[in-house]
Parts: C-alpha cells; structure tokens; sequence
C-alpha cells in the first residue's frame, strides 16, 4: 500500500497518529497517553506511532512518503521553537525524528494543520483564501491565502490579537488578548461568574447534576430558556465577532470556520448571531466580498489529516 503519508497530532494530555492516502482519507489512527521525558524519547515515542499508524493500516515505513507533527507551539523549519504544553524550547525535531524512522518530515502549528485538513478535506473546499479559527483551551487560527498556508511553516497567532486594550492577562505577556474572552477557557469563566451572581440559575443546576462546567454548559441551558446562559451566550458571541470581523477586514477571506468544542453549539445560538454580527462589524458591509461564516467538518481528525498533507500548502 505505497503513497501514503502519516499525520501526527500532538496534544495536551494525548498523541494521535493517523495513515493518510494520496487522496486525504484517513485509513487507520492510534493514540496514547503523553508522557513526556525529554527531546529524545519524544520523538521516539513519535515515530513508535507513526509505525503503529502505519502497520494499522496494513502499511508499513518503506509505504510512506512522509510525516507530518502538528505541535501546540511556534515551529520554523524542523525545529520546534517552543511548545505551550511541554517543556521543548529550539529542539531540532525532525532530525530527532528521523534517527528513529528515516522519512521526510514536516513541522506545524496545530492550528495551521487544522487548517490544512480542513482546507483540503473539510469546509475549505472550493476556496482559495481561507481561515480556521479553533475554539479550545487557548484560540488558534490557521490561514490559507491563495492556497498556500500564510508563512509557509510558520505559525499564525490569532488568538494574541488585542481586542481589549488593557485587559485581562495573558500568558504571552500582553493583556487583552483575543482568547482571553473568546476561548472555550473563557467562556468557562464567564459562565462560572454568572454562577456566581446568579446560583438561580439552571447553570447552577447543570454544573451540579455533571459536576463540571464546560463549554457545553452555557449553550445547554440556553437552549433550554434559561436567561442568566442566553446572557452569556450573546456576551460570548459578541467577544467573537469583534476578533472574527478584525480578521476578515484585515484578509478579506471567503470563508472563516470554526472548530474545537464550542463550535458545535446549535446554529442559533453560536453561528447564527456570530453572521449577523460580523456582518455589522465588517467592512464589506460597504459592498464588496462577503465571508461565509461555517463550522469546520472535520472534529477531531483536522489535525491529523493536515499535518499528513501539510506538504500541499506549504511548497512552493
């Protein structure tokens, strides 16, 4: 089974390696627990998947074309720069890689593999100048522009746009950064502060038959007629579509989806407001392209699938 090429995801708790065909389907994943030790033993622990992924599909290394590892951090060439998740600062991982399988190998931004899965298999189909906006513990953003992923192998920050000048802190040294207020680890935090001013609310009783707040929780009790969640959904839109329709101004895509686990909230409830809103704050209201507004399609296997085909977005 020659031509295929394997997609590594690196996650915050979990690795996922999948076999991709020429034709982007993934034929086979396998997944494990990270466990961390040091540069060496990762990429160990990689290409161990990577052959796991491959010998799952009925494949085995002399099948494969190349790899491809969406990591959660700033990559330039085959080196990671740093990761937010695990302590790796300018480690030459591709060459690390391939002392233990020897196959072309490709690094990239999370974000910007999700991008270029859903770009080539998923909701960016038909289009050329695309972007994907991912919706988790922080805020990615993956762009296409003429096909081609902006910077090559570098990594878009999206989520460090400052929509709030003065604003809450963020990691990254700034204040007021986009995903402080429009990241699924915001809108937790919103929806516990309104918890906590409103304990009549069905939040309150969600959060304590599931003994969790999660992203879902908000929208579930909206849905549901609750007052106190239909505030923090249309607060948590508005915060969206002031960093959606900054981008679009600044790109002028066709189309922008969103992904993570806030995207799948009810269409009238996240998707529906977010147009309309956007479309007030855009300057195409003036005439001119409109950007479409979607859900990414692709869930979980985004990353895969664009780190395996990065190669297709980033050459020349």
């Amino acid at each position: 089974m020659r031509g295929l090429y394997i997609g590594i995801d690196v996650g915050g708790t979990n690795l996922k390696a999948g076999a991709v065909d020429a034709a982007g389907r993934l034929l086979a994943v396998e997944r494990r627990p990270l466990a961390f030790r040091d540069p060496e033993a990762f990429a160990g622990d990689l290409a161990d998947l990577a052959e796991a992924a491959l010998s799952a599909a009925g494949a085995g290394p002399e099948d494969a074309l190349g790899v491809g590892i969406g990591l959660p951090g700033a990559v330039s060439g085959g080196e990671v720069l740093y990761t937010t998740n695990i302590p790796m600062e300018h480690v030459p991982l591709a060459d690390l890689f391939r002392r233990r399988l020897d196959l072309p190998v490709l690094l990239g931004n999370d974000a910007d593999c999700a991008a270029a899965g859903e770009f080539l298999r998923g909701a960016g189909r038909g289009f050329r100048d695309f972007v994907v906006l991912t919706l988790g513990t922080g805020l990615g953003g993956g762009i296409i522009l003429d096909g081609r992923l902006r910077g090559g192998e570098t990594s878009s920050e999206a989520g460090h746009l400052v929509t709030h000048v003065g604003g809450l802190p963020c990691p990254c040294g700034r204040r007021g950064c986009w995903e402080q207020y429009a990241s699924a680890t915001a809108l937790i935090r919103q929806t516990r502060a309104a918890m906590a001013e409103h304990p009549e609310s069905l939040l309150c009783r969600l959060a304590a038959e599931r003994g969790t707040v999660d992203g879902r929780t908000p929208f579930q009790a909206a849905e549901a007629g609750d007052e106190t969640a239909l505030a923090v959904c249309r607060q948590y839109v508005e915060e969206l579509a002031e960093g959606t329709a900054s981008l679009i101004n600044l790109l002028r895509p066709e189309a922008v989806a969103f992904g993570g686990g806030v995207a799948g909230a009810p269409e009238q409830l996240l998707l529906e407001p977010l147009r309309r809103r956007v479309g007030e704050l855009c300057f195409s209201r003036h005439g001119g392209r409109t950007t479409r507004i979607l859900r990414a399609e692709l869930g979980n296997d985004a990353g895969i699938i664009g780190a395996a085909l990065l190669g297709r977005v980033t050459s020349t």
